[in-house]
């Protein structure tokens, strides 16, 4: 094994971050909120379009779902008339994170030197007022053919991954006797932090009684344990180490990176329903530095739905195994002036789902010192980011410590 200080993603720094509008449905062109992230992040980065020559995306040019992908490769190197010597996109990765590790590397290789990243997405807008069943596979009334893992789920009636990853939360309740009120800390918590986040679509305040009044979607999973569908896109500018140091943001460097998946390629099939493949990713990302657990000052999981945030928690390692449930009852461990600050710009379940971007974006925000409001108290040095449930998965190790 190489010495961690060898590790390519060490070779490279988050130097520009930005977002477009975001709204529960603003029905604008996606292209357009995509180019207003990538425009914002070149100029966070003090950068101009001449600068970048490189490009990547997740999960790329999609017909469907409705609103899951704003905009493509092609699109954007198009708007931007960009020049790159590499670029990527793809579903296919390890996770929506994937796109940024894979910058991370063509960065490393010596293939770009700023390659901007970005994820959109449009589903508020393309749900209008029917609700998540407008966004379903087939559209316009005849029948529907399914293919792959879904010939198996929807005869069932199992086609959205809230029937999924409810397994996931029954399991770990079975095994470790984590309870819906620890559940619910999660969404509790996420709504305290979104209060103070401008940019999110859900502010109002959130009681226990209010999260167990809400309706059940799939059991034990309740309406606040899912993630809102929204407009709105992220982008990053990834560079050259030697020459983030002098530019215009504070850099964000990669410590780490995970990206292995051991287990099967599967929702459903996972050798064990209570362990998603994060841990693969976790456990190779502690092997490539230094650090450990201990050391995290903040926390950005993946809050697809709620229990995906508990089981980031144990894959990280940042409470023992099966202890998730008890480590975030009460609240007061992951609130902002917690010993684990967790999703503070209120996660997927309340300032939106930007499908995973959103959480290395906040990681930077508050590494930075630029959370306003919901800023941590001590300025955090160092952050783990995930993304990702079930099989798509991948963890990072960001901090300002050079």
């Amino acid at each position: 094994m190489a010495k961690s200080d060898d590790f390519i993603e060490k070779r490279c720094a988050v130097t520009g971050i930005g977002q477009s509008e975001i709204g529960r449905r603003l029905y604008r062109d996606p292209l357009e909120l995509t180019l207003d992230a990538c425009l914002a992040a070149v100029d966070d980065a003090g950068l101009t379009l001449d600068d970048i020559d490189g490009l990547s995306t997740y999960p790329g040019a999609m017909g469907g779902p409705q609103g899951f992908s704003g905009a493509g490769a092609y699109d954007v190197i198009d708007a931007l008339r960009l020049k790159v010597g590499w670029y990527d996109s793809g579903v296919e990765t390890s996770g929506q994170l994937g796109s940024v590790m894979k910058a991370v590397l063509a960065v490393g290789a010596g293939l770009a030197n700023h390659v901007i990243c970005f994820r959109s997405v449009w589903e508020g807008s393309a749900q209008g007022t029917g609700g998540r069943g407008a966004l379903g596979m087939g559209g316009g009334g005849g029948s529907f053919r399914a293919s792959g893992a879904q010939q198996w789920t929807l005869p069932f009636n199992a086609a959205s991954a809230s029937c999924w990853i409810a397994l996931y939360a029954q399991a770990h309740m079975h095994r470790y006797g984590t309870t819906t009120e620890q559940l619910a800390q999660i969404a509790i918590n996420a709504r305290k932090n979104a209060a103070l986040n401008p940019n999110a679509i859900y502010r109002d305040p959130m009681s226990l009684d209010d999260y167990m009044d809400a309706r059940m979607i799939t059991t034990p999973l309740r309406l606040f344990d899912c993630d809102v569908p929204c407009d709105g896109a992220t982008a990053f500018i990834i560079s050259r180490r030697e020459q983030a140091k002098d530019m215009k943001q504070t850099p964000v460097y990669f410590e780490a990176i995970g990206t292995a998946m051991r287990d099967r390629p599967s929702w459903d099939q996972l050798d064990d329903l209570t362990r998603i493949v994060g841990a693969d990713a976790a456990e190779q990302m502690w092997s490539r530095t230094s650090l450990t657990p201990a050391d995290v000052d903040l926390a950005e999981l993946y809050d697809g739905f709620s229990i995906l945030t508990l089981l980031w928690m144990e894959a990280m390692g940042l409470c023992p195994v099966g202890e998730s449930g008890a480590f975030v009852e009460g609240g007061e461990r992951i609130a902002r002036d917690g010993v684990l600050p967790l999703n503070t710009h209120g996660g997927q379940l309340s300032a939106g789902r930007l499908h995973g971007y959103g959480f290395l974006h906040e990681a930077c925000v508050q590494l930075r010192g630029q959370g306003g409001e919901r800023q941590v108290a001590k300025i955090p040095s160092i952050a783990a980011v995930a993304a990702g449930g079930g099989n798509t998965c991948g963890a990072m190790l960001v901090t300002t410590n050079e």
